[in-house]
């Protein structure tokens, strides 16, 4: 007892193992289990060796095992069974395989008995270990598919239960797992956080030469990963080995010289619009191998890209019509040392450095007045530095892991300081904006992780324990522009003798007549840096336990406490406590039946607090508004004021200023008391809970020929306390239903009127008295949304083998239901959420998704990749020129919100009740190899995208604001204007040498 107390006071001092191997050997004839015999395993690429005996159960668990391709276990023999071992397999990060050996006796006579139940990891295999429900690709097979610009997020799309996603920013993360929002997916590296945590999305986006492995899990996995109810994406990066290997690259996308035309934009990595001028070009290299044979390893990798674009300014009545030319910069690179101090302890140092910079270089895709000072560049630049550690003791085994990150995203980062100026002509039409962006928005993250990991393997059962803390302090500087922005008009005189100058693109603030008429100036009140500390610790606790020789039962639990839950009150989510329940059967030697139970808990989005923050006031008059909500039992009557407001940005707007020459921020901080505002938020009083899920799963696998494996899986998945905003000041609910016509339509006025507080004249009548410096709206976040899904999903995998094709198939049929869709996510009509229960935007019901590769010739491979997916919802939004406006309650969320898809719908429509046809989407690559000698080769590549140039409306990445999927008109109207298309036929080429 002495001795185990002092392994866990131990803990913060020692490293831990990221994977361990349980190894069951059995006498051939008799399926007894061979006890008290050595096993060996070994990996001939890094001169790695561990010897274990088996147990009475003839089970032997190696231990600290890394995250490597090429293992081995092998049985050396003994006077009564001959040699037997297993075929190489490979190892991702946090893996736990089981392996089985069959011995066979030295008298027997039949010689050619197969060995080997768990093949290699080449081969697709069996899960014989739990219910875990995960996918995963490995780096030659990356190498193999059509991948879009090296990008990992566009090989995940080719996992089951993997879908493209709308999202409701450009840049939101395109990968949806299950239907669910893609902002709430967890992503790792190695293990450690990866996650860009105000809004979610990987924090570095790894390319595809720094990966070996990437896995998806998607239910019923261990208690160990956590943090989100959706799903884990894992990354296991490479490593050295003990011979010099490498590779050198150049890929390019020439663009709309060879690509098929399409007369809508397309989109580039990071997800902004192109189009004219398009090219990409991509280089890049890997380096690993010994510094020390069998001892220290080295890896390195490094890419650049740049896409060139182009945008047209285009303003008549300046004269002005040029090509505006942008570039986007992205390099990342990744640096990784391992170091096996010993056979029982081993290190791992890893550096990820990620610099972006997306141009924003004025002009437009089609045309534009924004001039090159006007634009802008959005840099998101990220690093990771992690140090892993395992080591092990007897039965013990231990992780400790240290990652220190920074994510620096300047979504604005002006051009020119100094104020903006949008030009009117004597028609009042805007033809040209200069100056600065007029925009801010600078957030910093800097990040720790600590995590401890032990394990104990004791007779049938290996039992777990963790714990991680997770601290991230924000800060945002936020807001309009503190140098102030201008609208102003010209006179046709003032017109002429701009025209005259001759300024074209050049033109400046300066260069205007001093004179010009200004309508209206804005300037931020609070130009100022805000934030606040993350701090989310977790633990668990699980039982691995071999209950018989074919059944396995895992019992999980998980608590996690995360600091924001506790918002604008004074108790936290404290009760975020979760069991997970499974097991795994083996009806016989090719086939397993698993299932299980579990409950995940969700991270709170940072910018869920942060925006309560940066909307926010505490002027005396918005303090006066919110303590008539809690007069009106709107608001609890334990509210604090000083918990739920904060000093946020707001911006002053003023007429009849000189040009250039208007009052500073600090001159107007008085106004903070009397601006009316549409729309502020608070703290919720209440706090925060940790959105859940309550995940069942039920599978079965077989496996068929050695090569080949079927497998079944149906889910499903219960969301709740999801979170949505709640408008405390709502319009009262107004019935929209079929009989609803023109002359039914609420103006804003009646609106304004039928609310809490309501609002005249922009201001606010409390208790009988009108108040300047309200707001018409006041929003919180509440955790209160529910989804609903179910799935099942047929997978058949079959690998090479001695035929000159591998395959991947699968068909998913699913449906995903709720009543909430994102951070912003609000009811149409007075908090009514029942009203929105419908299908997710995500929402897939037929799903196809296939990789066929085919060899033909010696060194020669053709790839197949084909993704059928039936359409995504369709949001049906009010007939302007029907009703007069789509703003049907008047309550003002009509304008602009299709951009989450829940502005009014049409009378008698429900939300998402129509689809976008099929999409239909095959890709091509072709690649020969140009062998030199065993170590060498070169590659020569071409991928063809969309080969059968199919016009998808459905289907593919792209954001909620240019989508198909808001249409206007009811749905019989079948009214149907095409905003977008999936990208036309696309080429890409590359060559690769590698040694």
């Amino acid at each position: 007892m002495s001795r185990i107390l002092f392994l866990f006071l131990c803990l913060p001092l020692i490293g831990s193992a990221q994977n361990n191997i349980s190894a069951h050997i059995y006498n051939s004839h008799t399926n007894e289990p061979l006890q008290n015999v050595e096993l060996k395993l070994f990996n001939v690429y890094h001169g790695f060796k561990q010897l274990q005996t088996t147990s009475s159960a003839g089970v032997a668990h190696f231990k600290s095992v890394p995250s490597l391709d090429g293992f081995q276990i092998v049985f050396n023999g003994n006077s009564q069974f001959k040699q037997a071992k297993s075929e190489v397999f490979n190892l991702r990060s946090n893996e736990n395989p089981t392996i089985i050996l069959y011995a066979i006796s030295t008298k027997s006579e039949i010689q050619n008995l197969d060995e080997v139940i768990i093949s290699s990891k080449n081969q697709p295999q069996l899960n014989r270990r739990d219910a875990e429900v995960s996918f995963e690709i490995n780096s030659k097979e990356i190498e193999q598919i059509p991948v879009e610009g090296r990008s990992i997020s566009k090989v995940l799309h080719r996992l089951p239960n993997v879908t493209k996603a709308t999202g409701f920013f450009t840049e939101a993360p395109n990968v949806s797992v299950n239907g669910a929002n893609p902002l709430f997916t967890n992503y790792t590296v190695d293990g450690l956080d990866n996650n860009e945590r105000f809004l979610g999305g990987m924090r570095f986006a790894i390319p595809s030469g720094a990966v070996k492995n990437m896995t998806v899990f998607t239910s019923n996995y261990s208690a160990e990963y956590g943090l989100t109810h959706n799903a884990v994406i894992d990354v296991t990066t490479k490593s050295g080995r003990n011979h010099l290997e490498g590779e050198v690259f150049f890929l390019t996308r020439p663009g709309s010289v060879i690509d098929a035309s399409s007369p809508f934009a397309q989109r580039d990595l990071s997800g902004n619009q192109v189009k004219d001028g398009f090219a990409r070009y991509q280089s890049g290299f890997s380096l690993g191998g010994p510094l020390v044979k069998n001892k220290t390893f080295f890896f390195i990798n490094y890419e650049h890209t740049t896409d060139v674009k182009d945008n047209l300014l285009n303003s008549p009545d300046l004269g002005i019509s040029e090509t505006i030319r942008g570039k986007n910069n992205f390099d990342y690179v990744t640096v990784k040392i391992d170091q096996h101090w010993s056979s029982r302890f081993r290190s791992s140092l890893r550096a990820n450095l990620g610099l972006i910079t997306i141009d924003n270089q004025g002009g437009g895709l089609d045309g534009g007045v924004a001039f090159p000072s006007a634009g802008f560049a959005q840099e998101r630049n990220s690093f990771n530095l992690a140090f892993k550690n395992a080591y092990y003791i007897d039965n013990f085994d231990f992780e400790t892991n240290f990652q220190y990150s920074r994510f620096h995203w300047d979504y604005s980062k002006s051009f020119q300081d100094g104020p903006q100026v949008t030009i009117r002509n004597p028609q009042e039409l805007p033809i040209a904006i200069i100056g600065n962006n007029g925009t801010t928005f600078d957030e910093l993250e800097n990040t720790f992780q600590f995590q401890q990991k032990v394990s104990y393997f004791y007779k049938n059962h290996t039992f777990k324990a963790g714990f991680q803390f997770l601290s991230g302090q924000h800060q945002l500087f936020g807001g309009g522009n503190p140098d102030g922005n201008y609208l102003v008009d010209l006179s046709q005189n003032q017109l002429d003798f701009l025209r005259s100058q001759n300024f074209g693109s050049q033109l400046s603030p300066e260069g205007l007549p001093a004179d010009v008429d200004v309508v209206n100036y804005n300037v931020e009140l609070n130009p100022n840096s805000f934030g606040a500390t993350q701090r989310i610790y977790s633990f668990y606790l699980e039982d691995e336990w071999q209950a018989s020789r074919n059944l396995k039962l895992t019992f999980g639990l998980r608590y996690d406490y995360d600091n924001l839950s506790k918002g604008g009150g004074t108790k936290s989510d404290e009760n975020n406590i979760a069991p997970r329940l499974n097991f795994n059967y083996q009806l016989s030697e090719n086939s397993v039946i698993r299932g299980g139970y579990a409950i995940a808990y969700d991270k709170i989005n940072y910018a869920i607090y942060s925006d309560a923050l940066q909307q926010n006031t505490t002027s005396d008059a918005y303090k006066q508004q919110l303590q008539a909500l809690i007069d009106q039992g709107i608001l609890p009557q334990n509210t604090s004021l000083d918990r739920i407001t904060f000093d946020g940005n707001l911006v002053a707007s003023l007429t009849d200023v000189p040009y250039l020459n208007a009052p500073t921020a600090s001159d107007l901080q008085n106004q903070r008391e009397s601006i009316f505002s549409n729309e502020r938020r608070i703290l919720n009083p209440n706090g925060y809970q940790n959105p859940y899920s309550h995940q069942f799963s039920l599978g079965y696998q077989t496996k068929i020929d050695g090569d080949k494996l079927f497998f079944i899986d149906l889910f499903h998945n219960r969301g709740e306390d999801l979170f949505r905003l709640r408008n405390l000041n709502a319009a009262e609910e107004m019935t929209i239903d079929q009989n609803f016509t023109a002359a039914d339509v609420r103006t804003v006025e009646e609106a304004d009127a039928s609310r809490p507080i309501p609002i005249k004249n922009n201001q606010g009548i409390i208790n009988g008295q009108w108040v300047d410096g309200v707001a018409r709206n006041i929003v919180m976040t509440e955790s209160k949304g529910k989804s609903e899904y179910w799935a099942a999903s047929f997978n058949f995998q079959k690998s090479r083998g001695d035929d000159a094709y591998k395959l991947r198939l699968n068909y998913t049929i699913s449906s995903l239901k709720n009543n909430t869709e994102d951070i912003n996510f609000r009811a149409q009509d007075a908090n009514n959420y029942e009203a929105e229960w419908g299908p997710s935007i995500n929402d897939r019901t037929h799903n196809i998704n296939g990789i066929l590769t085919y060899f033909p010739l010696k060194n020669t491979q053709l790839t197949f990749a084909g993704l059928l997916q039936s359409g995504q919802p369709i949001n049906r939004i009010p007939d302007a020129e029907i009703y007069g406006t789509t703003d049907l309650n008047g309550d003002g969320s009509g304008f602009g919100e299709a951009y989450l898809g829940n502005s009014d719908r049409s009378p008698g429509e429900s939300r998402n009740n129509d689809r976008l046809p099929w999409s239909f989407n095959f890709d091509l690559g072709a690649q020969y190899q140009f062998v030199f000698n065993e170590n060498s080769r070169f590659i020569i590549r071409a991928d063809v995208f969309n080969v059968f140039n199919v016009e998808n409306l459905s289907g593919y990445s792209n954001n909620a604001t240019q989508s198909n999927q808001i249409q206007v008109g009811s749905k019989s109207s079948g009214r149907f204007v095409q905003r977008n298309a999936g990208p036309p036929r696309q080429f890409q080429f590359g060559l690769t040498y590698l040694f």
